[in-house]
Order: C-alpha cells, then structure tokens, then sequence
C-alpha cells in the first residue's frame, strides 16, 4: 500500500517551517498517543506515521531529500527515534497534559484523567417545564473503589514497578536498522502493576453504582435544552477529577397546547353560527381562563394572536403569545327539521355578498379553463 505524503500526515504545506511543522507534530501526537488511546490499533499505527513523517520533516537533510525523491529519499536514511528533539517534544506533552515526566528512559509518574461525561434525557409536562420543578433521577455511574481508595490494589499491598519497562511505561523495539519506543503491553503505560487486585473492583479501581441525584429544573426550559451537574459523571482515574453529568430535557405532548420556542398554540372548534353571527367564547391559557372575541363572519383557521400569555423565556425577556385558531365545525347527525331549515338558509343566503370566497374561487376555474377553450 502505498504511503500517505508526509507534508499530508501533519496537515501542513511544504513550505511550513520548522516551527509549524513542529506544532502540527505536536497536536496529532497528543491526539493519537497510545496512552490516550489504550488498545486501539488505528490509532496507535496513525501515531507511528505521523512519527515517521515528523522524524523526516524535522530534519533539514532528511527533508531535503524527501522533497527531492520522495519516500525513497528517506527510506535508507535511518529512522530511529528523533533523538534528544523527539524526546524534548514528549516531555512537553507529559508534564504540560499527563502530569508526568517524558516516558524515555525514566521512571513514569501516576497518570490522572478526567472522568467521562454522562447524559441522561428527563422527560418533562409542559407545566413542569414553564413553571419549574424539582425531580429525582438514578443515574448507573463509575465511582471511586471505596475498599482500595481507588487504587485497584488490595488494601495494605500497593503497586509496584512493572517487570517489563522498570518503571518506565515504555518498552523498546528494534526492527533492523529501526528502533523505535511503544506503550508497555504489561502495564498498558502506566509504569506500575498491581501484585494484589482489591478484591471488590477486581483491580480496576472503580466501580458501578447506581447514584440517585436531585435535579432543580428552572421555569422555561424548553425541549433539547441541558442542564450540566459538574461533578456527577464518572469518577476519574488515578485521581483525575469526575465527569459532568448532562440532563438532556424533552417534553411529553400536551392534551391541549403546542409550544413553540416561548409561544403556545391552541386550536378551538366553533359552531358555524357563532363563526358567521360573532360573539365571545372562553379559552385556556397556562395562567387560567381568558376571553376570545370571536368577528363576525370569522372563516375556518383564522389565528388570533394573545399577547404575552405565553411562556416567559429561561434566559429572560418578554413572554411568548398565545396563538389561538379556530375552526369552525360542520354540525352532524341532523334532524329532518334542522336540515329544511338550513336549505331554506342556504337558499336565502346565495349570492357573492354572503359567499365573496365561494364566488371569486369560481371565477377563477372559469378563468383557467376558458385559456384551453373549454366550457363549463
């Protein structure tokens, strides 16, 4: 297969300098270091080309070459570990990021990471959300071995140097001409083995516990918004500190309301006689009842907007409207009686004062069949 440009592997130009090619080497390396990518073997190969490609870049005759020939410039040039260059960068990287000293040849301190964030999605009313609401919810989290103190080792025994790097979380491999440096298999890069697993964690130093937590829910969260506990998600390792715990909100539909942002909508059915005489009707709103003055010959779906009883916003401002539509139902299950007196009214009704929508929509068919020259 063939190899990926190096100029490529870092993401920069050929005509970056050394500084910036340094610092590209710097971010991918932090990225895909097999430390913080323990037991995944793309990353760890990505790591070793990104390695090849700054131990070729960095140095001005094997760069030289390598924009001259290409991967054949370089590939009998020695590969090596960067020397004392490659080792300043990663001491950087430990103490600045891990905490430790340069894993090359010397004793690696504990490392600490933070625990992983957590998400948990809480299904709310639509009055509990407008209004606020205090609720309980049980969260499956790592926490802290309470019998190792987070350790992984049996109380009264401890860690000791791992056999295979003496301490170092690194071991070293040669490949021909090649040498190079890998996290320890033993250890997995820590420097240090545990001779006896805390019998309660199995020597993993956390464990799984279900953790009830108190969640305050203020007025006019709305649907999708998060609320962040820092601190309750999982515990840290070698006493990094916990993740955050994210309260995903999401709203149960409403019997009545549809919200939108900070407005609700409602929809009201009205008798056709009061659409077409006009009068006042009651309709609900999250603070009670209101009235609704209903215009004469109101038409089905018409909206009329109630200023600020709506949703008062999380982050403050004016309150949302309340949008309310009408529409106006078709009465059924008829008596012979109520039907005479309806065809009596639709007779005494024809004409486009009382229908102008009826009338000017025929007008209109008329008009669009009249350019095929066809008649009605």
């Amino acid at each position: 297969m063939a190899k990926v440009d190096y100029y490529e592997l870092l993401g920069v130009g050929r005509q970056a300098t050394q500084d910036d090619i340094r610092k590209a080497y710097r971010r991918l390396a932090m990225k895909y270091h097999p430390d913080r990518n323990k037991g995944d073997k793309q990353a760890e190969q990505k790591f070793k080309e990104i390695k090849e490609a700054y131990d070729a870049l960095s140095d001005e005759q094997k760069r030289a070459a390598y924009d001259r020939f290409g991967h054949a410039g370089v590939s009998g040039m020695g590969g090596g570990t960067g020397g004392g260059q490659y080792q300043d960068i990663f001491g950087d990287i430990f103490e600045n990021f891990f905490g430790g000293a340069s894993p090359f040849g010397q004793r690696r301190t504990t490392t600490a990471y933070r625990g992983d964030d957590l998400e948990y999605t809480l299904q709310l009313t639509l009055e509990e959300a407008v209004f606020g609401t205090e609720k309980k919810v049980k969260v499956a989290r790592m926490e802290a071995c309470e019998r190792c103190d987070g350790k992984g080792a049996e109380p009264g025994s401890g860690l000791k140097d791992c056999h295979s790097c003496h301490g170092t979380g690194r071991v070293g491999l040669q490949q021909g001409f090649i040498s190079f440096q890998q996290t320890c298999p033993t250890c997995k890069g820590s420097g240090q083995i545990i001779d006896n697993p805390c019998t309660q964690c199995s020597g993993r130093a956390r464990v799984e516990v279900a953790k009830t937590l108190s969640v305050k829910v203020p007025a006019g969260v709305d649907g999708g918004d998060n609320i962040r506990l820092s601190g309750e998600g999982e515990a840290g390792i070698g006493g990094g500190p916990a993740g955050d715990l994210y309260i995903r909100i999401q709203l149960r539909p409403h019997r009545v309301f549809s919200r939108h942002g900070k407005d609700l909508s409602i929809e009201v059915p009205i008798p056709f006689t009061l659409a077409s005489l006009g009068g006042e009707i009651e309709v609900p709103s999250l603070g009670g009842r209101l009235k609704l003055k209903i215009p004469q010959g109101t038409q089905s779906g018409k909206r009329f907007r109630m200023r600020s009883k709506g949703i008062r916003p999380l982050r403050g401002g004016a309150s949302g409207d309340l949008i309310c539509q009408v529409n106006v139902e078709t009465p059924v299950n008829l008596t012979s009686q109520q039907k005479e007196l309806l065809q009596e009214l639709d007779s005494s009704l024809s004409g486009s004062k009382h229908s102008p929508r009826s009338e000017n929509w025929v007008d209109n068919i008329k008009q669009f069949f009249n350019k095929f020259d066809l008649n009605l």
